[in-house]
């Protein structure tokens, strides 16, 4: 039944990113076509963005597409990884466009152009509308999937960014100062260059079997160092597997026999407090053993 549940959320979720995924398309579409007519780079930049949030969006639909596919005897994880590589193509993706949207709007500078302000209001206040209300599609999953979240906060984001372009618009409309929308680009790039930083930094961390963000690894060590039976822990190493599963193994030395429902106890512990999907427990009664083979060299942080 559990696994009916979850797969009733995942198909709910997956229809969620579609729609999304589709509205933006439009949008976006919309909003080149109308910057290239008003002479706007601020749409066009603000299009760039969006188009990089919904090739997040596309990345995340597909994570949970993935995700659903059963591990195969040589993919013995499954597919969970490709989201941490679409993570990382998104990422290098986006840079190359920014480069290209940089590089129109500095040509721009020099030679002002003259902006039809109203469509730049008009679009970006159509932008608003769109971005709040896919933002709104994710409010109620972004508790408990990190990918989901990621798509929320990129929505709020593109939000605000669409109410710049609508003051930049208005002041444009009342004073006839065109630089303002180069300006405006700019702060956009920007805005797109530090999200991108920090999804490719994350990204790689995660690739690089980092401990995912949101596991505090001192945290588990704590609660598994505070279990009776347990008198010493080694070889603790947290990794994920995909942007919203975690794994982890541990070997924990007992001062007692302890039977299955010890390390059952443990794993649903794992998974309940700290979302850690997979753990894998090994017991050792009785202390360490003195050449510990396993052990990895220079592995004494753990």
């Amino acid at each position: 039944m559990e696994h009916d549940h979850h797969h009733i959320h995942f198909k709910k979720t997956g229809k969620l990113f579609l729609i999304g995924i589709i509205i933006n398309i439009i949008y976006i579409i919309i909003e080149v076509v109308f910057g290239l007519l008003s002479n706007s780079m601020a749409l066009i930049s603000d299009a760039g963005h969006n188009f990089s949030d919904v090739i997040t969006l596309f990345f995340s639909w597909g994570a949970i597409r993935l995700s659903q596919r059963k591990p195969t005897s040589r993919f013995t994880y499954g597919f969970r990884r490709s989201t941490i590589l679409a993570a990382i193509l998104n990422t290098l993706l986006l840079f190359a466009a920014v480069t290209i949207l940089a590089f129109e709007t500095i040509k721009r500078i020099g030679n002002p152009v003259e902006i039809n302000s109203l469509n730049v209001i008009l679009i970006a206040f159509t932008g608003i509308i769109i971005n709040g209300f896919t933002a709104w599609l994710f409010v109620k999953g972004q508790k408990h999937d990190l990918n989901i979240r990621s798509a929320f906060i990129h929505f709020i984001a593109d939000t605000l960014v669409s109410l710049g372009v609508v003051f930049s618009g208005i002041i444009m409309f009342f004073t006839g100062i065109v630089w303002i929308d180069s300006l405006a680009s700019i702060l956009i790039i920007l805005i797109i260059i530090y999200g991108s930083y920090r999804l490719l930094i994350d990204s790689v961390s995660l690739a690089m079997d980092a401990v995912p963000e949101y596991i505090d690894i001192k945290a588990v060590r704590k609660y598994l160092e505070n279990i009776p039976e347990v008198s010493g822990i080694h070889d603790l190493h947290i990794w994920a597997l995909g942007t919203s599963t975690a794994a982890m193994t541990v070997h924990l030395e007992t001062n007692r026999e302890t039977d299955v429902n010890f390390i059952t106890t443990i794993q649903n512990d794992l998974r309940e407090k700290y979302k850690i999907a997979h753990s894998t427990i090994q017991v050792e009664t009785g202390g360490r053993p003195e050449n510990c083979n396993d052990c990895i060299q220079g592995d004494t942080i753990f």
